[in-house]
């Protein structure tokens, strides 16, 4: 048994009788759960992964720091293991939240008394690097031929699990925080935006979403997004469009039309985000439409024009900022952005491919440390025996 003072062997009694069979009452005593690596051990791979270039990284921070001696392979498999089981309880609500709705409370006058709870949502998706069918072929032939050189009987390869059909997959990220950023609740599929959605709702249930006072959803406009949104959060109070990536398309138009470094084109810009974050959205939309009017006859300009109208247009519901700044509403999906980043960090970098399965997994130990429930998962150990 490996255990977070290292290795151990055991010897003990076993019992056997036609009606019971065999029987270990020493198992029960050392390790309730009969694994063969101890919970603490499985806590501190998962801990010295977090931070890793590569699990054999991982391995080797474990051994000095540690004195716990596994392959870099072992480890992955210690991990990827964990992540799973995190994942299960995380479907089966057996995780309990750090926080629910009822914690996020805004303070709104001078004597700091609070007066109501106000919860943010958001949700995007993020590339992450995965092992294609063409790699896994050219590594499972390097596989056989090391083991025909090995020159010793080997069990079969197991069954090869099927690769992606492109070097990147979206994976889907959905958030939940509150006015300071004290509370957060992330959560990650790798699967479609309908999963996503109802990765949203049971999110949602777990933190009593509906019993907060205000409930507001900050994303960048995509169609998948705001359907989702719709479709599983209709007691929202209020679905806006990300500021910056407003400034995105509005600049992307201004470099069309007037050029990269016109004075009179950033001018323009600058007083149309004004407009739109202070003005009512239709005299803004006049405004817009008065501009395309009086542009010269050319295609290029017209059609940057054309896809700025249609972006503002499709989005009329969502672009209320004057509103949201009344009552004191964020107006820019910055925390989600950010959280997309942060949250598959282990993921990305120089040579790092993955099954989007495995990422996954890795995804949930990291979610369980950002969302305060690490602990949760892993108590004490000398508490838990108690």
């Amino acid at each position: 048994m490996l255990t977070v003072n290292g290795r151990i062997r055991l010897w003990r009694r076993w019992w056997f009788s036609l009606q019971t069979g065999s029987l270990v009452p020493a198992d029960a005593l050392v390790d309730r759960s009969g694994e063969s690596v101890t919970l603490g051990v499985r806590e501190m791979a998962c801990r010295e992964n977090q931070a890793a270039p590569s699990f054999d990284k991982a391995a080797e921070n474990l051994a000095r720091t540690a004195q716990l001696v596994v392959s870099g392979e072992q480890l992955r498999i210690l991990v990827v293991a964990e992540g799973c089981r995190v994942q299960a309880a995380q479907q089966a609500g057996a995780i309990a939240t750090a926080w629910t709705a009822a914690d996020c409370r805004v303070v709104e006058n001078s004597r700091k008394v609070p007066q109501q709870t106000r919860v943010y949502t958001g949700c995007d998706g993020v590339m992450v690097p995965v092992i294609t069918q063409a790699e896994k072929d050219k590594r499972r032939v390097k596989v056989k031929e090391k083991r025909r050189k090995c020159g010793r009987k080997r069990r079969p390869l197991p069954p090869p699990r099927k690769g992606a059909d492109r070097a990147w997959k979206e994976f889907k990220v959905v958030y939940f925080y509150d006015e300071d950023l004290q509370h957060q609740q992330v959560a990650v599929t790798h699967q479609n935006h309908e999963a996503a959605g109802r990765l949203l709702r049971r999110e949602a249930n777990r933190l009593d979403f509906r019993k907060a006072r205000q409930r507001i959803a900050i994303v960048d406009g995509a169609p998948w997004i705001r359907e989702q949104l719709q479709l599983h959060l209709a007691e929202l109070d209020g679905l806006g469009l990300d500021f910056y990536h407003l400034g995105e398309n509005v600049h992307r138009a201004r470099r069309a039309v007037f050029g990269e470094k016109n004075a009179e084109g950033h001018a323009w810009a600058d007083q149309l985000m004004h407009a739109f974050k202070h003005d009512p959205y239709d005299e803004v939309w006049d405004r817009l439409v008065q501009w395309r009017a009086e542009l010269p006859r050319s295609p290029r300009q017209r059609k940057a024009a054309d896809r700025l109208l249609e972006y503002v247009a499709s989005r009329r519901e969502m672009i209320r900022y004057p509103e949201f700044r009344e009552r004191g509403w964020q107006i820019g999906s910055g925390p989600t952005e950010a959280q997309c980043k942060l949250t598959v960090g282990r993921l990305k970098g120089r040579s790092r491919r993955w099954d989007r399965p495995n990422a996954a997994a890795v995804t949930a130990l990291d979610s369980l440390e950002r969302n305060g429930q690490w602990h949760i998962y892993f108590p004490n150990p000398c508490t838990a025996a108690a």
